[in-house]
């Protein structure tokens, strides 16, 4: 099974206002979807956000959020370039490529033997 971690790609403070609590102090945060296999490591261009209050601790939705803050999102939003989609395949995904690899030869080898034989 694939662990799918959500890394970091931007932070941003900002110092517009809470809607909840009214403090000016949030924290906005872009995050980059990554899935982590035994045969692959898989980036992918889905990307998400996340704007939290650091004084109340709550999440703060789009549906609240004031014009300002729209403003600000798109900014930073903006800045926040993921990294490009790829599929990178592991050590272990190599060696067990090989292996195969070499049972398939030796294999098509005593055949070849085989036959010559006769």
């Amino acid at each position: 099974m694939a662990e799918i971690k959500l890394e970091v790609i931007k932070e941003a403070a900002l110092t517009n206002n809470c809607p909840e609590c009214f403090n000016q102090g949030l924290k906005l945060s872009f995050f980059q979807k990554h899935s982590y296999g035994k045969f692959i490591h898989k980036t992918t261009n889905e990307v998400t956000s996340e704007l939290e209050c650091k004084k109340c601790g709550t999440k703060i939705y789009p549906v609240t959020w004031t014009p300002d803050i729209e403003r600000v999102f798109e900014y930073y939003q903006k800045m926040a370039i993921p990294q490009k989609s790829a599929i990178k395949f592991t050590g272990l995904f190599y060696i067990i490529a090989l292996v195969l690899i070499a049972v398939v030869g030796i294999g098509v080898y005593f055949l070849l033997q085989g036959s010559l034989l006769q």
